[in-house]
């Protein structure tokens, strides 16, 4: 072979002393063909630099082994468990990552499934909110692209996917703060597009309800799901002549963002001032102090809905919905009120 020309499948079978068609069954993984047979071309392909031509493979077999993750939510952490899940299904298979970023799903549910299109997807995981999205469900069957949802709320039963009881959790941590003697508990809210936000609303109104609480509407402020937000929310409340004692953040970063607040103030948390977040991402863990959160299986929930994925184009059968569990996780940031 030249110096510097790329090599063929042609140039690895001559290389290990088999035709191209034995080479291509090597590369697609096809049955019928020996390990030692396998180790051969695998090894030829190595010695010649030999890597597999995705767009032809695509062509040919009219499959692009791509598989897309469709996000919005504008949390570091939260976004690099999913990335970290989807990648660790698919080591070791043919099917490659394309990420998707969407600044506004409310905004442009209308381009998604066009965007998929595009790419010349397999499949697709949707995160929230996509995964709640009725008219980007409806495109994608439209379309034939296979997808799994990561954490719906709605329309159960329209695609594949895994859930997680955001109402019992957030019911959860409020009865924590709750069961500490909090009686004046401030809420920052995250994304009214989210499901998510309306369901821990409700979590945490079932839990002032049971313990003869009322949820004062002055004591919810509006946030996004960023760091900023919750900031600037928790400056708001702090600042009223009656701060509450405790806060109720509806996302780990959101909580920081309080905790930040806190201290600019020169409050101390948890000593004059309790924090609870959602998520239990890698924040929640690093932050001084450590946040009182919920855990949500982020990563584990994104290499199911990958399963789920490949298996509807694999034609493996599959269980279509799936229940996660919630941890409470208790840390640093809550304490009872101080006198």
């Amino acid at each position: 072979m030249k110096k510097g020309r790329r090599a063929t499948i042609i140039d690895v079978g001559r290389h290990a002393g088999v035709s191209a068609k034995t080479v291509s069954r090597v590369f697609n993984a096809e049955p019928h063909v020996s390990e030692a047979l396998r180790e051969r071309v695998h090894a030829a392909a190595k010695e010649l630099n030999y890597h597999p031509n995705m767009m032809a493979r695509a062509l040919v077999r009219q499959r692009s082994h791509l598989i897309g993750l469709v996000y919005e939510n504008p949390s570091p952490s939260y976004v690099t468990e999913l990335q970290m899940g989807v990648l660790q299904r698919l080591r070791d298979e043919r099917y490659q990552l394309v990420v998707l970023p969407v600044t506004s799903i409310s905004e442009r549910a209308g381009e998604v499934v066009g965007l998929l299109r595009s790419a010349a997807l397999d499949g697709v995981v949707l995160a929230p909110p996509a995964s709640d999205h009725p008219g980007i469900l409806a495109d994608l069957a439209t379309a034939g692209i296979r997808c799994a949802r990561i954490a719906p709320t709605r329309l159960l039963d329209a695609a594949p996917g895994n859930t997680v009881d955001d109402v019992t959790a957030a019911r959860e941590i409020a009865e924590h703060l709750i069961s500490l003697g909090h009686r004046d508990i401030a809420i920052i809210k995250g994304d009214p597009t989210h499901a998510s936000s309306e369901a821990r609303l409700l979590g945490y109104s079932q839990a002032f309800f049971g313990a003869g609480l009322t949820m004062r509407l002055d004591r919810i402020e509006p946030g996004d799901y960023t760091r900023e937000s919750g900031h600037a929310a928790a400056a708001r409340l702090l600042d009223q002549n009656d701060r509450p004692t405790a806060i109720l953040a509806q996302n780990d970063e959101m909580a920081v963002g309080a905790l930040i607040a806190a201290r600019e103030r020169g409050l101390g948390v948890p000593d004059q001032l309790s924090i609870a977040g959602f998520d239990d991402s890698d924040i929640a863990r690093i932050a001084l102090p450590a946040l009182t959160t919920v855990r949500q299986p982020v990563f584990e929930m994104a290499v199911e809905a990958t399963d789920m994925v490949i298996a509807q184009l694999e034609g493996v059968p599959f269980r279509p919905l799936s229940a996660h569990r919630h941890e409470l996780v208790i840390r640093q940031s809550s304490a009872p009120p101080s006198a």
